[in-house]
């Protein structure tokens, strides 16, 4: 380990992820002796393999995040809330929930609101940190920038792109989109389709302080 150079900066910045339905344990394990070994801020992980990370990632600073009502959103806020706790008594520190994207799409905001601000009241009891998936890519600019809005309101702590799993992933403009709409102590998380270094910074220039990538390793070797 101590003959390969990475940008450590960089590595900081991104939550190393495996989230495809076919993930399995022996990969959830070599995904957190990555994030320790290059030092990743996170790893994100399916609910199912939040323990396990958690295991694996004793006594490092790397953090286990998971994903909350994924990857639609349009679960029952009940359930959600549920998730977050469950994940929360398992070792999660970090929730990826989905926003009702339905709801959003019905402009039932009210609705989105209630969930946001409960959502972020429950993970902050258990002293975590809450980002919200929009999935920009189905969404409206308005759309976008009124969420931006509830989710400062109910002070989450990282609003999010993409999920990965719904035809498109985070782009520049739309990073930028967000980080304008936002006051700066509500953070943006880029996901879905940063591949390559390159990708990566562009994110970074467009205002994202975080990154989710499943390709991390060869992001950050590649200097």
């Amino acid at each position: 380990m101590d003959s390969i150079v990475f940008d450590a900066q960089l590595a900081a910045k991104i939550d190393h992820t495996l989230l495809k339905p076919d993930a399995t344990a022996a990969q959830i394990d070599r995904l957190c002796k990555e994030a320790v070994q290059y030092g990743f801020a996170a790893v994100c992980v399916p609910p199912y393999y939040v323990s396990r990370a958690a295991k694996n990632l004793q006594p490092t600073l790397v953090k286990v995040a998971t994903v909350i009502g994924f990857p639609l959103g349009y679960q029952f806020s009940e359930v959600k809330l549920q998730e977050i706790d469950m994940a929360a008594r398992l070792g999660a520190a970090e929730m990826d929930m989905v926003v009702n994207i339905a709801a959003v799409k019905d402009g039932e905001w009210e609705l989105v609101d209630t969930e946001i601000r409960v959502a972020a009241a429950l993970t902050h009891q258990h002293k975590g940190i809450l980002k919200v998936i929009f999935e920009t890519a189905i969404l409206t600019p308005d759309e976008i920038i009124s969420l931006c809005r509830i989710c400062a309101n109910a002070q989450v702590d990282f609003v999010k792109t993409s999920t990965g799993f719904t035809g498109g992933g985070a782009t520049p403009e739309i990073v930028q989109l967000m980080r304008q709409s936002l006051p700066n102590n509500i953070k943006v998380k880029a996901s879905g389709g940063i591949r390559t270094r390159q990708d990566a910074l562009a994110m970074i220039n467009a205002g994202a302080d975080r990154l989710g990538c499943s390709a991390s390793v060869q992001i950050v070797e590649a200097v």
